[in-house]
């Protein structure tokens, strides 16, 4: 639709309008979208099955786009009433042979009654037939493209806000944003995780100005789309920090929010999501001593409803003494359980990505994306690359091991079966949070695609601190044949290492990544024999 949308370059909404009706299987078939681009930029002549069709498909550039223009075809051409031409698009949709033949010679008659001839008829029919069946009326193609065009200036003119609002549209079924979430990370905007001193209940875009005067844009996740927090809750949060300021601490949070707040369960997904590492205090230390502080609070809190002071009290009345405080743990998670509880609370990796950093390496070894599957044949092979998420391991009736797990790549999601047989050979690779390609079968049978998977392959994510591979190219070897060899021996052996040719004594080229080279399988012997012995001049 992009590489359409650059090929027409539309100059009106009617342009917009007519690629929601050109874009779909029937006219794309008969290459009508492309017609149309074609034709409105001059590429190609715009033509008339009769020079009368142009008061009608004028607009169109001599295409047949809309329901209407066949209506309107019809009664210019065959002498039809408004009725009658509705009846001609029913039975077309309808592919009711009968029906069609009926309308078939009678269309072709009223042509020749209004002088236009039978054979003019029989043309204009033989593109009706097969046109009725896939056609859109104008007014849902207008219709779509005005909230197509609202959304393309929108996400063009205030992406922050744009995308915050399609999250929250989401946010009680995050599984589905994670599309949302890559489009933030490649327009240069930052999701930041849940904060209970800057989210508000839906997702907040915020821009603001560096001291260069660049605009920073973001978006603060909202409260109540983390799991175990409820819209009432967050309105206390907020409500609070709104009236008294920002919390302190995780602490001055306890002490000050409504007690209604402080369940455990919220407290916890709280944590675990990053709700309060703005205020200071590792996650995990926080984990692991949080029910105390929280039982803490609340005792001493009902205490001074009740308008009991303690011993030590000395006469104040804010229980914030810091003697009575529990030390916070200076312990944090690693990456990946950091990751993991995050996906728990919030249905997505936000502050990161188990696949950030592999995005090359599994790009060099697999044939598509998850999001490229629904256009895959059922039953084909294909090479796909992900994390593995909710793994579950399960008995099938013959007392066999197989396994179902949800593999996950950085824009969606696939569920995947592993069989007994593959199960026997790859099963051990199988655990939560690990990244993997593989060779599956893609199932279509149900209305969402699966994968049956044939075989798996762990990929360690790479730091990005691989060896380069240096490699001197002689100038009288700089031949289209030389070249192409190189091409294909990088092509044969995907790895890590950047590649960087040297070019005479003064010219260095770094190679894209997608020609990063793994030189542990041969490599640089099948480089000497083609560049000359001295040719590596650094061995990754």
């Amino acid at each position: 639709m992009r590489a359409l949308m650059r090929s027409l370059a539309p100059t009106e909404f009617e342009d917009v309008a007519a690629l929601v009706a050109l874009y779909r299987p029937g006219p794309m078939a008969a290459n009508m979208h492309n017609d149309y681009a074609d034709r409105k930029n001059g590429r190609r002549p715009v033509e008339y099955l009769h020079p009368d069709a142009e008061e009608v498909l004028g607009d169109t550039y001599g295409l047949m786009i809309y329901q209407e223009s066949m209506m309107r075809i019809a009664q210019r051409f065959a002498g039809y009433s408004l009725a009658e031409a509705d009846s001609l698009r029913k039975a077309c949709g309808k592919k009711v042979r009968e029906l069609i033949a009926k309308e078939r010679a009678k269309f072709i008659k009223g042509c020749a009654t209004t002088g236009y001839g039978a054979d003019l008829g029989t043309a204009w029919f033989d593109i009706i037939q097969p046109f009725a069946d896939y056609a859109f009326n104008k007014s849902h193609a207008y219709g779509y493209g005005f909230v197509s065009y609202q959304t393309a200036y929108l996400k063009a003119n205030y992406p922050a806000e744009y995308l915050a609002a399609l999250l929250t549209s989401v946010k009680t079924n995050l599984e589905k944003a994670a599309v949302y979430l890559a489009e933030c990370r490649a327009m240069g905007i930052t999701v930041e995780v849940p904060n209970v001193n800057r989210s508000a209940g839906d997702f907040t875009p915020v821009v603001a100005t560096d001291e260069t005067g660049t605009e920073q844009r973001s978006i603060v996740f909202g409260l109540s789309a983390v799991r175990n927090v409820g819209e009432g809750l967050v309105a206390h949060i907020v409500a609070e920090r709104e009236a008294n300021g920002p919390y302190a601490d995780f602490y001055d949070f306890c002490e000050r929010v409504d007690i209604s707040v402080l369940n455990k369960r919220t407290i916890e997904s709280l944590i675990k999501a990053g709700g309060f590492d703005e205020l200071g205090h590792p996650r995990k230390g926080l984990l692991a001593v949080f029910e105390q502080i929280v039982d803490h609070t609340i005792a001493r809190r009902r205490e001074r409803d009740m308008g009991i002071m303690t011993l030590f009290g000395g006469g104040h009345d804010d229980g914030g003494d810091d003697f009575e405080r529990t030390p916070v743990p200076a312990l944090e998670f690693d990456k990946r359980d950091r990751l993991a509880f995050e996906k728990e609370m919030l249905g997505l990796y936000v502050s990161d990505h188990p696949l950030l950093g592999a995005e090359q390496a599994l790009a060099r070894r697999t044939d598509c994306g998850l999001d490229e599957l629904a256009d895959c044949e059922d039953g084909a092979l294909r090479s796909v690359g992900g994390v593995i998420t909710g793994l579950q391991r399960k008995w099938t009736k013959k007392g066999d091991l197989m396994a179902v797990f949800t593999l996950e790549d950085m824009r969606t999601a696939i569920e995947v079966m592993v069989f007994p047989r593959s199960m026997t050979e790859h099963g051990h690779k199988l655990a939560d949070d690990s990244v993997v390609v593989l060779r599956a079968r893609v199932d279509k049978r149900d209305d969402t695609p699966k994968l049956i998977a044939q075989g798996i392959d762990i990929i360690e994510v790479s730091a990005g601190d691989a060896e380069p591979l240096r490699v001197r190219v002689p100038p009288q070897l700089l031949s289209e044949h030389t070249v192409g060899q190189l091409k294909q021996l990088l092509v044969d052996h995907p790895g890590d290492s950047p590649v960087y040719l040297h070019l005479g004594d003064h010219q260095v080229v770094r190679l894209p990544s997608q020609w990063n080279a793994n030189t542990d399988n041969g490599l640089i012997s099948h480089l000497r024999v083609l560049l000359g012995p001295s040719s590596i001049l650094v061995q990754a």
